[in-house]
């Protein structure tokens, strides 16, 4: 994988907790400006602001917007993966992947306007270079249908991920509230999607 640019790169890591603190009120900041007023109004500026720290404590750690943007996702998509890779590694296959698409559902729509803005963001050139973000989720998916004795479980694997990221990001643009429901919705694709394509 190429090396990052640095515009994109955080500058200084957290070795204490103090620090860590401080970079995590950063980035809840950053999510808190977003979610308000939408990237119009999302700079580094306004981010500290809202974290309560000084500019020059804000580019301490991130050099840009782009990568305190940077940053959020993969906060963010950290949390995802660690929910999903739970659910992936439930025993039976069919609750593994109901569970992993509650928890698909949830990502999007417990903070619909922040996910929203952030798959804006993560359709950029280098923003989702950086991000490398799909194999991960395709192993685990492919880990959920191995054990279901599928013989094309990567090719299903990558459809089912199509499907459920397909639904879950058209809900949050349609501004869906409820993750159950979305949920159920999913399921019903999923599972009518696994029965067809034996």
């Amino acid at each position: 994988m190429p090396a990052r640019p640095a515009v994109l790169s955080i500058r200084k890591a957290p070795r204490q907790s103090r620090s860590a603190h401080t970079v995590d009120a950063i980035l809840e900041a950053a999510a808190l400006v977003l979610e308000e007023g939408g990237l119009e109004s999302f700079n580094t500026n306004a981010v500290a602001r809202r974290a309560g720290a000084s500019i020059g404590t804000l580019y301490q750690y991130f050099p840009s917007k782009d990568a305190l943007t940077l940053a959020l996702l993969q906060r963010e998509e950290g949390k995802y993966r660690e929910a999903a890779t739970a659910a992936a590694g439930l025993p039976d296959w069919r609750a593994a992947l109901g569970t992993f698409i509650e928890v698909s559902a949830r990502q999007q729509l417990e903070r619909p306007n922040l996910a929203r803005l952030l798959d804006q963001e993560e359709g950029r050139p280098d923003i989702r270079a950086a991000l490398d973000k799909g194999h991960s989720f395709v192993v685990l998916m492919t880990t959920i249908l191995e054990r279901a004795g599928r013989s094309d479980s990567q090719l299903a694997a990558a459809d089912l991920l199509a499907l459920i990221r397909g639904m879950t990001d058209a809900a949050g643009e349609r501004g869906e509230r409820d993750p159950d429901d979305l949920a159920r919705r999913i399921n019903a694709a999923a599972f009518g999607y696994l029965n067809t394509i034996i």
